[in-house]
């Protein structure tokens, strides 16, 4: 059985083509498009550098579609293999409300909660998590965006069953497009 090479229904990260941006997206407008570039992210086996590629898309409905993809770099800036992968959902609720829900293969599933700090920037805590047995035990994370100078910038925190908040991955991303 073969499918069809595109889809039937338009999905972009360009607000110049594809369907028309919902106005209900203006609070996460800015997102939108394809990111790329570098971080640091806290593990098991210690801090490490990576590179990310993530991807805010719209279908013309009131949400943005949210897509990761990472790989770990060495010191030197060599890629030694994948790295975290998430996929997800910015929904905004009402002018600067904003709810993100994220899923990884890893077997945790966050819904986040928050609000839009200024038009570039974005501030969410998790109201829920679920994960699955063999899941991180996360009791709760924090998640800080921001485009500054034009690059996205964000920082994530993660606190376990016992434990404050500590930091878990940030980067910093150029707009590919």
């Amino acid at each position: 059985m073969t499918g069809p090479t595109e889809l039937p229904v338009p999905d972009t990260a360009d607000v110049r083509t594809g369907p028309e941006v919902s106005d209900e997206l203006l609070s996460v407008l800015p997102l939108l498009g394809e990111w790329h570039g570098e971080g640091q992210a806290a593990g098991a086996a210690g801090d490490h550098r990576f590179g990310q590629w993530i991807r805010f898309s719209h279908d013309g409905r009131g949400f943005l579609a949210y897509e990761s993809r990472s790989w770990q770099l060495t010191d030197d800036g060599a890629i030694v293999g994948p790295g975290v992968r998430e996929s997800g959902f910015w929904r905004p609720r009402g002018r600067d409300d904003v709810e993100l829900l994220v899923t990884n293969p890893d077997g945790l599933v966050e819904l986040y909660v928050g609000q839009a700090r200024t038009t570039t920037s974005w501030e969410l805590t998790t109201d829920v998590l679920a994960r699955t047995p063999d899941a991180a035990e996360v009791s709760r994370a924090v998640r800080l965006y921001g485009i500054v100078e034009g690059a996205l910038m964000y920082a994530i925190d993660r606190a376990g069953p016992d434990g404050p908040p500590r930091p878990w991955m940030s980067a910093r991303l150029e707009r590919l497009r």
